[in-house]
């Protein structure tokens, strides 16, 4: 039976929710996976999410010559955490799948043993020497996808910074919704004008080409201290450096965050809103710290209000908007 999560995907819905985790590290002892899982399913159950997203990270290390943040550590897959650590929490689940490092072989047996799953986005190599490195590509995976004829419902990857050096972001969503994306994921957003001109270009191209137009959920996470300011910024988050000099001179780096995100959403939604573009939001904690986890819990419940609010007073496709209220 699908989920309430694929249908709102499929009839292309404003107002997703979703909140997303990073699996433990693979060297975390069974007891403790086990003790983690149980934790997060307790404070999900309490959360009105639509699906929770969980991650697969990799090894980035060939994209960029700045040294990481915090060191690298594999976690277990995403797939297996799900479904053997989170089996009783009954939100419909995001796989992501990272392709580097992949195959074509070893992709389709993936595919294969996991068709079971109901979401998932495949993420790309993070740099042409792991494409070259296995001859596999993410257009690879999508035809691989479409071939096995899977039952998958599939999602992609949205970086609005690219956006701003390249311009061609809402062809590179155009082109995989045609390779059958049927949703898409942002990079955490904190650069709004990047992200509203992507917004721009996705509506009129749409529009120009008769096209409808898929999701796009967008990624929002508090940041509670410059150390994780600065692995945002390594992980190619752009901070705009008005705001870098707000959170590293704030009082409170926290709290700023938050009040800076929510703004950002309210921007998101009310602009999208007035062209009919179906957005959504994915709510993150990029650290492990309980306060910036307790963080991400209270920007959740603001996104919540501010989407309810928006489906309560007026509906979509309404000539004119009402703006929601930021808090």
């Amino acid at each position: 039976m699908k989920s309430d999560l694929r249908r709102k995907i499929s009839e292309r819905n404003t107002g997703i929710v979703l909140y997303s985790l990073t699996p433990p590290k693979i060297t975390t002892a069974e007891e403790r996976v086990l003790t983690i899982a149980h934790n997060q399913m307790e404070n999900l159950k309490r959360l009105d999410i639509d699906g929770l997203i969980l991650y697969d990270i990799q090894d980035e290390s060939t994209r960029t010559e700045k040294e990481r943040t915090f060191s690298f550590i594999p976690t277990i897959a995403p797939e297996q955490y799900g479904y053997n650590f989170l089996a009783d929490l009954p939100v419909p689940k995001i796989i992501y799948k990272s392709i580097a490092n992949q195959t074509r072989e070893s992709f389709g047996n993936w595919l294969e043993q996991n068709d079971h799953l109901e979401l998932a986005v495949f993420v790309g190599a993070s740099s042409h020497q792991q494409i070259e490195a296995t001859n596999f590509s993410l257009t690879d995976a999508y035809e691989l996808h479409k071939a096995a004829s899977s039952n998958i419902l599939l999602g992609g990857i949205t970086i609005p910074e690219r956006h701003s050096k390249k311009g061609d972001e809402h062809l590179r969503i155009q082109h995989k919704i045609n390779n059958g994306c049927g949703f898409f994921v942002s990079q955490c957003v904190y650069n709004l004008n990047d992200t509203k001109n992507l917004l721009s270009d996705y509506y009129y191209n749409a529009t120009e080409n008769g096209t409808e137009m898929a999701p796009l959920i967008f990624t929002l996470a508090p940041c509670g201290s410059l150390k994780t300011l600065q692995f945002m910024e390594w992980l190619g988050i752009e901070v705009p450096k008005w705001l870098y000099n707000d959170l590293k001179n704030a009082r409170d780096i926290l709290t700023t965050s938050v009040y800076t995100a929510t703004n950002i959403a309210a921007e998101i939604l009310n602009y999208a809103h007035a062209k009919n573009i179906p957005v959504g939001f994915n709510i993150e904690s990029i650290s492990n710290k309980k306060e910036e986890i307790n963080a991400a819990h209270e920007l959740l419940n603001y996104v919540l209000d501010m989407t309810k609010s928006l489906r309560n007073k007026t509906p979509l496709g309404a000539s004119q908007a009402t703006p929601v209220q930021v808090y």
